[in-house]
């Protein structure tokens, strides 16, 4: 058919008769090309096909000239049989029983555009869409493509000289506008040409460094781009060479690098690349896009088409490891100029492909507003130059910006098919006709169904609606989290995760009264009763309707339902230590696929966090860690420490008290230091003065030498240390409770529940060996004082550890305390608590200086409201929940939050929670 077009083709007389129509393009205000230039009208009508066109005075062709053409201008298209488009149709202009030739955008279920397929088929449509004509090796023949990428490198060039500017940097790229502002692209093509002779005098200021631009692909949209960006002065290296150019570079030329297939793709297992293989199985590749070329691209120009099943470009984590601050070696230090913040500036996503191969690009911005900036650490687009993130292009109709070319363009590759299709009829069957084989692939639907190349997108789009990771409610597409435990810490997390619409909740709990009060006035949680030891067959149908598991229960009942989440593949997150049980669960969690981030509370968590963000930032500028000291703990606010443990529960009783008999480690001036269970970790305790006006003690906490390993300072660090902070006087008290016998978690014959009654006071009989029948008050006192000391007789007093009060039997001695001590120690409805958090880092720079640096965090709660330790552990725990649903966090397995991509952005959110640490640096002379 393309061979008739070079003879005398419209001297025949099989076209006479035809009729076809263009139609008005409606999707954008901005939307100026048409299918057909007047010149390929010319042809048709002089061929007999009568054409009419929509009168519109937006096309960049003005009526007149296809009027000259020998069109018919009219309103009413519906004599045609074939009607050509651009872009998509409004369902309520869809004529019946016509034939559309558009971009219809339905080809892979795309949600936005099912409606306008649904009316396809409804009524009785044939469609045709221009980006399925392709030749016999699977190449499109007919696409704006050259011109969007010419226009989509204006567009990027104009807003990287905006985006250096606020930034601190005027350049020559000031000068270039964006493409719509030209007549054509050969005044926009002067327009650069004109920056690169500024460029080419040196006029691009040092303190950016060499500038690398990355096209990725090789088809008409890259070679569009790079026909502009070859205007500028500039050099060709290939992938190899782009990070030795990235850091070393000059300024006074660009850098290019066409990055194809064979270049960042390869077999999941045994590597290497095969063509045939990967067009027809992507599934079994994965890029390396993010990890060899991204991290040296300042411009990152994507012009390929992406598949479903294809391997992303970037995806939403590989955007926080790109968009964290990077050492730049080209900058002097004495420049004094602002550093840029990290090497990648822009990128122009010209395929336009929202969550495509650009995963963070979720929505295709405009012409009236071209560029959005995407910040990593908030997930968020603004539409500013100014702040952290990557300058962001992705125009899904940018060929319009060069309306009249990009016409001329594409009407010449289409009219070829233009002469096969303009014999449909949408009425006759599809099998009456010998369409030519690019035109036959290219139909979509016909006769009221999709053609048999096309059934899979009713399979797509029953897979979307029916996948469990989204589950339609009330008309919306619904997130579905399981949150287990309605203990203290709850309400905050669920506050957070009920800010999206989109989000709905099931609280589980096993009291009724706490399920059903946290759900109080949140129209999309719902409170469900579970016991995760008695009912696993429950728990187990709760996981599998959820997207999410988000887990407050206590520590030990964790394992129990990771390995339901395990089975029912759902994602999980957890507050607490990454325990061995859970551990050893982290192979079957990969096999699964599924994340679970553990934690991610207070401590752990955000001391993780904290700490992790400094220990980057120093071995980032080439300093070491030489000592590691932290404390955290959650306190009654001072006014409401009136007590003698200084101390009243915002969290697990049992969890604050056997904290006190568990084992320690820690580094200590370069020695291993290990304290035995049972108490000893109080005898370390001592006074802390970094808050003078806090009278503040701590005592070791855990496994600290564990965490110099995972921090990355195991090799430098001489001091690794992790406590637990309390008010003075909560370790003496401790101690004498512990001499007592009161901690111990072993049940004991006399508090069995089945057994006789008994008082307190009978109780610190029996366990100090003293007969009861006989004892007076004031001999028990002396008893016990000779027993744990008289400075500690008055904190047991007066707890009421020696009252004739029946004892509410919990087995073991220390659970039984644990009943007593929430009674005597909750918070009041106007009491508040407070978190305090330090850091102290020793540090040492390569100039051999030395530096102390402290992070303070100070979080007060509301008396009646949210505790502090209700928002730190549960914020931190929400926002991680929705990291994982969102798809920022993608690593499988158990996951700690130790690298970049999860601690930036949670901080970030931390802090616009209000949630913010202080920090304090003094500078150590040799």
């Amino acid at each position: 058919m393309a061979a008739n077009i070079t003879g005398k083709w419209w001297a025949s007389t099989k076209f006479r008769g035809k009729v076809i129509a263009l139609r008005r393009e409606d999707q954008s205000v901005w939307e100026r090309r048409a299918s057909l230039s007047p010149a390929n009208v010319r042809r048709l009508t002089r061929a007999g096909v009568k054409v009419i066109v929509q009168p519109s005075n937006r096309r960049a062709y003005p009526i007149q000239s296809y009027l000259n053409a020998g069109a018919v201008i009219q309103e009413d298209i519906s004599e045609a049989s074939v009607i050509f488009g651009v872009k998509q149709v409004p369902v309520d202009l869809l004529i019946p029983n016509k034939t559309y030739c558009i971009f219809s955008h339905t080809i892979k279920a795309q949600e936005a555009n099912m409606p306008l397929l649904d009316a396809v088929l409804e009524k009785n449509i044939r469609l045709i869409d221009y980006e399925k004509l392709v030749d016999e090796s699977g190449q499109r023949v007919v696409a704006f493509g050259k011109y969007a990428g010419v226009a989509g490198m204006v567009n990027i060039l104009h807003g990287l000289g905006l985006r250096l500017l606020a930034l601190g940097h005027h350049t020559p790229f000031m000068h270039i506008g964006p493409a719509h502002n030209y007549r054509n692209s050969a005044m926009a093509k002067q327009a650069v040409r004109d920056a690169g002779y500024e460029i080419a005098l040196g006029m691009m200021p040092k303190s950016i460094g060499p500038l690398t631009f990355v096209f990725t692909g090789s088809g008409n949209v890259s070679q569009g781009a790079q026909e502009v960006f070859q205007e500028l002065p500039h050099e060709y290296v290939p992938p190899e060479m782009l990070q030795k150019v990235a850091d070393h570079g000059v300024g006074s030329k660009v850098y290019g690098c066409e990055v194809r297939r064979r270049h960042h793709l390869e077999r999941k297992e045994g590597g290497g690349y095969e063509h045939e293989e990967y067009d027809n199985y992507p599934g079994k590749y994965v890029s390396t896009f993010s990890k060899k070329i991204a991290p040296y691209a300042s411009v990152i120009i994507n012009g390929i088409y992406w598949a479903v099943d294809s391997p992303k470009l970037l995806t939403l984590p590989d955007a926080k490891a790109l968009l964290r601050p990077a050492h730049t070696p080209w900058l002097p230090i004495s420049e004094g100029a602002p550093a840029l913040p990290h090497r990648l500036l822009a990128i122009c996503d010209i395929s336009a492909d929202p969550g495509g191969s650009i995963e963070f690009m979720n929505e295709c911005t405009t012409i009236d507003t071209p560029f959005c900036l995407y910040d990593a650490d908030s997930n968020k687009d603004t539409k500013s130059f100014k702040g952290p993130g990557v300058l962001v292009c992705s125009i899904d109709n940018m060929p319009t910006q060069l309306p009249c070319e990009a016409t001329d363009f594409f009407g010449d590759l289409v009219l070829p098919y233009t002469l096969d299709i303009l014999q449909s009829d949408a009425t006759k069957p599809l099998e009456e006709y010998n369409f030519m084989p690019a035109v036959y692939n290219a139909i979509i639907a016909s006769n009221g169904k999709l053609t048999p190349n096309f059934e899979y997108i009713q399979e797509l789009r029953t897979m979307n609606q029916k996948s469990r990771h989204v589950v339609d409610v009330e008309s919306n597409e619904m997130k579905r989290v399981l949150v287990l435990g309605a203990g203290r810490v709850c309400y905050p997390l669920l506050e957070y995760l009920h800010r999206d619409p989109a989000v709905h909740i099931t609280l589980g709990g096993s009291v009724r009264e706490e399920v059903d009060v946290l759900s109080r006035g949140m129209s999309r949680v719902s409170p469900v009763l579970i016991d995760v030891n008695e009912r696993p067959d429950h728990l187990s149908s709760l996981v599998e309707d959820a997207d999410i598991v988000v887990s407050l229960l206590p520590y030990h009942l964790h394992g129990a339902v990771a390995e339901a989440c395990i089975e029912r593949r759902t994602n999980m997150v957890t507050a607490s230590y990454l325990t061995p049980d859970m551990a050893a669960l982290h192979d079957k969690a990969v096999e699964a696929g599924i994340t679970v981030v553990n934690e991610v509370g207070l401590d752990p968590g955000i001391d993780h966090l904290l700490a992790m963000e400094c220990i980057d930032e120093v071995h980032m500028a080439g300093g070491k860690v030489e000592s590691f000291v932290s404390y955290c703990g959650g306190l009654p606010a001072p006014e409401c420490s009136d007590n003698p443990f200084r101390y009243k529960f915002s969290w697990s009783p049992r969890g604050v008290l056997l904290n006190t008999l568990g084992t320690a480690k820690f580094l200590e001036d370069s020695k291993a230091i290990e304290l035995s269970a049972g108490g000893r970790v109080l005898e370390y305790a001592k006074n802390l003065e970094f808050l003078p006006g806090f009278a503040l003690e701590g005592y070791p906490n855990r496994d600290s030498i564990r965490y110099a390993r995972l921090y990355g300072i195991a090799a430098e660090a001489h001091t690794v240390f992790r406590g637990t902070l309390r008010f003075k006087g909560f370790t003496d008290t401790m101690i004498g409770l512990q001499k007592l016998g009161l901690i111990d978690p072993n049940p004991h014959p006399a508090l069995h529940p089945s057994g006789p009654d008994i008082t307190w006071r009978n109780l610190v009989c029996n366990l100090i060996g003293l007969s009861t029948m006989d004892v007076f008050y004031d001999n028990l006192k002396q008893r016990v004082a000779d027993k744990i000391g008289a400075d500690k007789l008055d904190a047991v007093e007066s707890l009421g550890l020696l009252d004739e009060t029946a004892v509410t039997k919990m087995s073991t001695p220390l659970d039984s305390l644990c009943h007593h001590l929430v009674g005597k120690l909750s918070f009041g409805n106007k009491d508040r608590d407070v978190v305090i958090l330090r850091h102290d880092f020793g540090i040492l720079w390569p100039s051999g200086v030395r530096e102390q640096r402290g992070i303070t965090l100070v979080e007060y709660g509301e008396p009646g409201g949210a505790t502090a330790m209700a928002r730190t552990v549960g914020l931190p725990a929400a926002i991680t929940a929705n990291m994982v649903m969102t798809g920022e966090i993608q690593q499988k397995g158990m996951v700690l939050p130790f690298s970049p991509d999860l601690y930036r952005p949670i901080l970030a959110r931390l802090r616009n929670e209000g949630i913010q640490a202080k920090e304090s640096v003094i500078t150590v002379s040799n």
